[in-house]
């Protein structure tokens, strides 16, 4: 099982990103209750991945490292990709549950304000994070001898 975490992680990923865009798809129609639905199983779908993401380099691929091989244009490319996922995962958690609280507190023009921001960076995030796992275990050409 814990082999096939990375297809895991990249599967919630994937459904993260599928309840973010129904969930603006929902406030954009007026469903504020399905948005709330959707928003909540997108925050509990995101914090599945992240238990799994660091149960899997902590835990089981500790000192395992899963290098891209690709050369030319394809490895500044990817790490383009790495790198901005990253950092903008980790800017992220925090600005979700901003926008989560907010949203508690119903404070509703901060909570709109901090969306606006939050939604985009945080669907890259989720569909970068399948772009990663797609990249690095099966579009990786095997490492040159």
């Amino acid at each position: 099982m814990s082999l096939h975490l990375p297809a895991v992680n990249a599967s919630l990923n994937a459904l993260a990103a599928v309840l973010l865009v129904a969930g603006l798809v929902a406030i954009k129609s007026g469903a504020r209750r399905r948005h709330e639905r959707l928003m909540q199983a997108a925050l509990a779908v995101s914090a599945a991945f992240l238990s799994c993401y660091l149960y899997y380099h902590f835990a089981v691929a500790r000192g395992i490292h899963t290098t891209f091989n690709g050369t030319g244009w394809t490895r500044p490319a990817y790490y383009v990709l790495l790198l901005s996922h990253t950092i903008l995962a980790v800017v992220n958690l925090p600005m979700v549950l901003r926008t989560f609280w907010l949203a508690h507190k119903e404070r509703w023009e901060a909570h709109r304000r901090w969306a606006r921001w939050t939604f985009p960076i945080w669907l890259y995030v989720s569909v970068t994070g399948v772009a990663v796992y797609l990249v690095l275990y099966h579009f990786n050409p095997p490492a040159l001898a």
